[in-house]
């Protein structure tokens, strides 16, 4: 529990997913939290998106939003350069759009405030 965390839409408090399937952070151009798995408040469109600018530049995607506002909360890679590719298929949460419950302190903090254990999937 010392670590442990929900993570929730910064926009209706809606739950979308824990450190428990956190599987990797990366910090240095976007900004995620990675995760394996997600509730079933996180939806995502089926139609794919072209990044045309940014740290997603040339990568196909799925939108991530939540199910209860509507908010877009991050992204599935499909297809990516190679600095890029350990997280296709992953579900990649934007800090800045979520907020995380931290079970321990019992507070909400938001999830760019937060650093949990290292985790990393590009070894």
């Amino acid at each position: 529990p010392a670590e442990c965390a929900m993570f929730q839409c910064s926009g209706c408090w809606t739950v979308l997913g824990d450190s428990l399937h956190l599987c990797a952070q990366e910090e240095r151009r976007l900004g995620l939290l990675v995760c394996y798995r997600v509730t079933n408040n996180v939806v995502w469109e089926d139609s794919l998106m072209i990044g045309l600018e940014g740290a997603l530049l040339g990568c196909a995607y799925n939108v991530l939003s939540c199910q209860s506002c509507g908010s877009n909360v991050g992204f599935i890679l499909y297809s990516a350069p190679r600095d890029l590719a350990y997280l296709r298929g992953l579900f990649c949460f934007f800090k800045d759009s979520i907020i995380c419950y931290l079970l321990e302190k019992q507070i909400i903090i938001q999830a760019s405030k937060v650093n949990f254990p290292a985790v990393t999937l590009e070894e």
